[in-house]
């Protein structure tokens, strides 16, 4: 691809990561989702605040507005298609249109990740519903997720320079989980559905 439709591709996915998808969704329900729970605009949150199937809701549209950009540019190029994948997490977790005060960067890593590697999002998915499952706790479940995709991709023979792209997108979104880690550590942490401090 040509280096100019490169960074149009990479700025148009960023703005498609800020596309605030839970404080669309809570306020059409009448809820600004910032001043409720944790205060992040995100699926789990929403889930908290309005029931499981708002908060599945904004997972989707997260994951779509990752997914999409990268779908459309993957065709020409791979390496193109993963600085489209950073950008749509980096969109999500720090948008300029919101003072860089974003989400998580789980749905939307997931699903700028699902147009290159399907199966093992499919995979990871299934992993972290189980993990959530098990554990009550969504952070944790999203926290693990990170190293249990990169040991899939090696398993799997990805590329080498896939992987540090995975690295890279991955470590953002365990930056933005530092506060669920201090929970955690402290036992603070609240189960899926029950209170979040801020």
């Amino acid at each position: 691809m040509n280096i100019a439709v490169v960074v149009l591709a990479v700025v148009v996915a960023y703005f498609c990561g800020t596309l605030p998808s839970a404080i669309i969704v809570a306020k059409s329900k009448g809820i600004d989702i910032t001043s409720v729970g944790s205060g992040n605009p995100g699926a789990s949150n929403v889930a908290r605040a309005l029931g499981t199937k708002y908060g599945v809701y904004v997972f989707v549209l997260d994951a779509l507005k990752g997914a999409l950009p990268v779908a459309l540019v993957m065709i020409s190029s791979r390496p193109a298609a993963y600085a489209c994948a950073a950008a749509t997490v980096l969109g999500h977790v720090f948008p300029i249109t919101r003072k860089f005060k974003g989400g998580k960067g789980v749905a939307t890593g997931a699903g700028s990740l699902f147009p290159l590697h399907p199966f093992i999002l499919l995979g990871a998915l299934g992993v972290w519903v189980l993990l959530t499952k098990t554990t009550k706790k969504a952070s944790i479940a999203s926290i693990a997720i990170v190293p249990v995709l990169i040991v899939a991709f090696i398993v799997n023979g990805t590329p080498g320079w896939e992987i540090l792209s995975l690295v890279g997108i991955g470590a953002l979104v365990e930056i933005r989980h530092l506060s669920n880690i201090k929970r955690l550590i402290t036992g603070t942490e609240p189960p899926v559905g029950g209170p979040v401090p801020k």
